[in-house]
């Protein structure tokens, strides 16, 4: 098969259509082809569903980017008892901002997906996690199962919209798990793995949003369409969110493999006046980036070689305004205020991580404080119960291997003197600066 050249353009699909008028309706997605994906899947074996979902080399969208078809087909051997598909979309960590608007405006694809993946795995009643603080977004997918039904598409399956209590520790699959039954979200000791003992100990696939929603198009286009985009082992196409100092930012739905510097260009660049700092390549928990990784291909395995992580790909910018400083502080209390408390290194090291910080920031640092952060974050970082404590600890640990005078500045000075907030802000009274 021929390796995909990422273009300088856009691939519209999922996005395709965000723009008409009540794009979520069920009218509107079969407007655009929606639903004849199932009527093909339909005409398969839950075998041969895997198989092509395999084939088309779909990639978890939530942030590790595990082969979809693969973790199907992990689930033991069908016993006559109830096996579940959830669905993930407790999206919720600083830049991430994907399957909400999804879910928005075009919730249908989710629902198809749904019942798909559904088939695939034999089960009989699925259920999709979101945040309970995104009530808009809760109401737009009651409202698309509810047309599907009624419309006879769900063809005995019950699909269950649960809205959880806001939790970010709620978005690490397990600690999900937890939640659905009603427990409070912790993570559970793998394994046993929630292929073999999920949801109510039975065999259990877990997925973001985005993935269940790209299914669909898979089987209403082709798996060798879907792998013509991308590249050889990050096949396909997803939403990159661009948001912070530039001059247009909003989702992108591009095939991996392109570029920062061309996402950049399509968003009319850096704020006028100012020129770039860093950037994220997937959220505020994989380590930062700058000018240099610009032209680093935005797919799972050249990310990682550049010393970073794609993750949900958030991608968050700052302008030469910003305190280093001052934005990992914001992050780390974030993480620390959503640890749950579970095991020692997460709960105890992002409470010492955010005091340390905030002195720092305060231009009250003690000698010795950024090597402390240091010691601190590598005595988080692998070593705690679930991800959390990894994703408090890299900010920290790449801001200083790039930014470390920063650091050390704040032994001194405020970041509020070497870097004003007002400089930093988008938007002020009087209009855009």
């Amino acid at each position: 098969m021929t390796t995909y050249s990422a273009p300088s353009t856009l691939t519209p699909i999922l996005t395709r259509g965000w723009g008409e008028d009540r794009s979520w309706t069920l009218e509107s997605y079969r407007s655009r082809g929606g639903y004849e994906g199932l009527a093909r899947a339909n005409t398969m074996t839950a075998a041969e569903i895997i198989d092509v979902v395999k084939a088309a080399g779909l990639r978890g969208r939530g942030g590790a980017g595990f082969p979809t078809g693969l973790k199907w087909s992990f689930l033991p051997p069908d016993d006559g008892l109830p096996r579940y598909l959830v669905v993930n979309s407790d999206e919720s960590e600083p830049g991430a901002c994907k399957d909400v608007p999804l879910l928005m405006a075009n919730p249908h694809a989710l629902v198809e997906g749904v019942i798909i993946g559904s088939r695939a795995l034999n089960c009989h009643h699925a259920f999709v996690y979101l945040r309970g603080e995104v009530p808009h977004a809760y109401r737009r997918l009651l409202s698309a199962i509810k047309e599907a039904e009624d419309a006879g598409l769900l063809g005995g399956l019950r699909i269950t919209a649960h809205a959880g209590a806001g939790a970010y520790i709620c978005g690490e699959e397990t600690a999900l798990l937890d939640s659905l039954e009603g427990h409070r979200g912790h993570p559970r000791l793998k394994p046993p793995f929630p292929a073999a003992e999920g949801l109510y100990a039975r065999p259990t696939a877990v997925n973001n949003v985005e993935t269940i929603s790209q299914v669909p198009e898979i089987f209403r286009e082709s798996a060798e369409w879907y792998a013509s985009m991308g590249t050889e082992k990050s096949k396909g196409h997803g939403i990159f969110s661009l948001s912070g100092h530039v001059a247009h930012p909003g989702q992108f739905e591009a095939p991996f493999g392109i570029t920062m510097r061309e996402i950049l260009d399509m968003a009319g660049g850096i704020r006028p006046g100012h020129h770039l700092k860093f950037w994220t390549p997937g959220g505020s928990s994989s380590p930062i980036f700058t000018e240099a990784e610009l032209d680093v291909p935005l797919d799972y395995e050249s990310v990682v070689g550049a010393g970073s992580m794609l993750g949900t790909r958030s991608l968050q910018v700052f302008d030469e305004t910003t305190s280093v400083v001052r934005v990992v502080t914001r992050w780390v209390e974030f993480y620390q205020h959503e640890s749950c408390g579970k095991c020692t290194p997460c709960r105890e090291g992002t409470y010492w991580l955010k005091q340390i910080l905030l002195r720092l920031e305060r231009g009250q640092g003690l000698p010795g404080d950024v090597d402390l952060l240091e010691e601190i974050a590598g005595n988080i970082a692998g070593r705690s119960f679930c991800a959390l404590g990894d994703a408090a600890a890299t900010p920290v640990r790449s801001g200083i291997a790039k930014f470390r005078d920063e650091f050390e500045a704040g032994l001194t000075t405020p970041a509020r003197e070497l870097f004003p907030y007002e400089a930093s802000a988008n938007y002020q009274r009087g209009g855009v600066r």
